[in-house]
């Protein structure tokens, strides 16, 4: 796994974290990383420093003595974002058990439901994002499935 600081088009700053470099590149050359901020999908990686800890630095270097975490707002982020994670798996994992994955016919079958060409249910599947921003301009309601890294492992 690798985190990236991102920015958009506007200037907002914003973390995520991908498979690897290749996964970021595919997913930002597709549109599909959206600023939290204004929803942008013109973002691109901001420069960052990295984080490179040789096998002597590893034995030889004294932990950095800890904070309380109540007083640590990373470790308040992280609780926080733990329990977003947590909230964004239920909701995957109950579309997942009460939907029907229809797979590439998504488009398809969403825009029949919408025209009343066949019944209702719930539905989940693929769609580039030129087809679910063709559904959209259409009326047809449509939402991503949420996904959390752990889902990429």
């Amino acid at each position: 796994m690798i985190r990236y600081t991102l920015r958009c088009a506007h200037a907002h700053e914003f973390e995520s974290w991908f498979q690897n470099s290749s996964a970021y590149e595919t997913q930002e050359r597709r549109h599909l990383i959206e600023c939290p901020t204004c929803g942008s999908t013109n973002v691109e990686r901001a420069i960052m420093a990295p984080r490179i800890v040789g096998k002597k630095g590893r034995e030889t270097a004294a932990p950095a003595p800890a904070a309380p975490a109540e007083a640590t707002p990373t470790s308040l982020m992280m609780a926080h974002e733990h329990e977003l994670r947590a909230k964004l798996k239920e909701l995957r994992d109950h579309i997942v058990k009460n939907a029907d994955n229809v797979g590439e016919r998504f488009p398809r079958e969403a825009r029949a439901m919408h025209y009343g060409d066949i019944e209702h249910r719930p539905i989940y599947g693929e769609a580039s994002p030129e087809e679910a921003r063709a559904l959209i301009d259409e009326g047809v309601e449509v939402s991503p499935l949420p996904t959390v890294p752990e889902d990429r492992n």
